[in-house]
């Protein structure tokens, strides 16, 4: 069963829509996240700096002040009326990732150029690029719905947009990021109905593609070469030095985890405990049945909003909301790959739990999205949807 290829939803959302159940339960859902992450940050954090045990919390209370006042912008914007200048997106993404390599809006760090310096902040300018490529590629793939299976509409048009917002990232360079966005706009063109034909192939031959650069970046190649020896002495005391304590942490919590404030590998074992490998932390101090409970949270939040888009009233309403939940769900799943060792290190935050503000905004603007969209379709009685079987 698909959407009708139309451009205009059958009616709009009246003003101020009241909240259903299910979107007070997404909410909860994303506030047990926001919670737990502050409680283990400052768990994680309060050893590191002498002067002010909490500054990092200071720091991520004003982040999350930010994230919410995106989370209600996102929540009560037009994106009907949007749609006219999606197209214009793509150029703050574009200025944004070429001012991370000018001084002093950015500068260089840990070899990299992703950030925008906002005074005592930063911000990490894909998060941008993100949003660009979810309203553009939304609006595209509803206006050429029934050209999808042409060479030129099909493929070359929504390969060049993904392909943007791949190469913008992959210059900074983000490997991770790219293939994240990569990753999602590929998705979305097969649930709009995209003719896999084309894109396996292409598919195939973007992957040896990504694997070539790899093999040409000594630093991504260690990665790749610690993560597949990971039994190795030597590996564990260098590349693979912090996914091994990673490990460790979780084996040291158990079940139950050592407490909160006990745990030791934030301390001095294991490097940047507070953001990508956040958790590991969660596995030692609160052991196994919070790290379940983590799972388990993004997993009712993955069906929450999956059973939502049956509901759709337009193609772009829905992929909106697909590409906003694919950006949620595939971002957790790989930081989570990548602390318990399933997949090679990459620096990836664990959604609404991770120190670090970009993201955080991020995570909470693509939150009240899904709500905005989803909760117009909850407006429009049964019988008026459009459906084609």
């Amino acid at each position: 069963m698909h959407l009708e290829s139309v451009d205009t939803p059958v009616a709009q959302k009246p003003a101020w829509t009241a909240l259903r159940w299910d979107d007070y339960a997404l909410l909860l859902i994303v506030l047990a996240l926001t919670s737990l992450g502050i409680v283990v940050l400052l768990s994680s954090t309060y050893v590191l700096d002498s002067a002010d045990a909490f500054a990092m919390l200071k720091k991520q209370a004003v982040w999350l002040v930010v994230a919410s006042l995106a989370g209600l912008i996102a929540w009560r914007i037009d994106v009907h009326e949007l749609r006219d200048l999606v197209w214009w997106l793509a150029v703050p993404a574009i200025l944004l990732c070429a001012l991370v390599f000018i001084p002093p809006f950015g500068r260089e760090i840990n070899g990299a150029n992703r950030w925008l310096i906002l005074g005592p902040f930063r911000f990490q300018v894909a998060e941008a690029v993100k949003v660009a490529l979810v309203f553009i590629l939304a609006h595209y793939l509803a206006e050429n719905k029934r050209k999808l299976n042409e060479k030129i509409r099909g493929v070359i048009f929504p390969g060049l947009i993904i392909g943007v917002a791949f190469g913008m990232i992959l210059l900074q360079p983000d490997y991770g990021t790219a293939f994240l966005c990569a990753l999602v706009g590929g998705c979305m063109l097969y649930l709009a109905g995209g003719a896999l034909k084309y894109w396996v192939p292409l598919g195939i031959l973007g992957l040896a593609g990504f694997a070539t650069l790899i093999y040409h970046n000594p630093e991504r190649l260690s990665r790749v070469t610690s993560f597949l020896s990971l039994n190795s002495e030597v590996v564990r005391g260098d590349e693979g030095y912090q996914l091994w304590q990673g490990i460790l942490g979780f084996a040291s919590g158990g079940m139950s985890g050592v407490g909160l404030g006990d745990g030791r590998q934030q301390i001095t074992y294991l490097p940047e405990a507070h953001t990508d490998f956040i958790f590991s932390i969660v596995g030692e101090e609160l052991g196994l049945i919070f790290t379940l409970l983590i799972v388990i949270l993004f997993l009712a939040l993955f069906f929450l909003v999956a059973l939502r888009i049956r509901r759709a009233t337009s193609l772009y309403e829905c992929l909106l909301v697909q590409g906003s939940l694919l950006f949620i769900v595939f971002q957790a799943l790989i930081n989570m790959g990548v602390v318990t060792g399933v997949l090679p290190t990459k620096g990836m935050s664990l959604p609404f739990i991770s120190y670090g503000g970009s993201n955080l905004i991020l995570m909470f603007f693509f939150i009240g999205l899904i709500i905005n969209v989803s909760s117009r379709w909850s407006a429009v009685p049964k019988r008026e949807r459009v459906r084609s079987e």
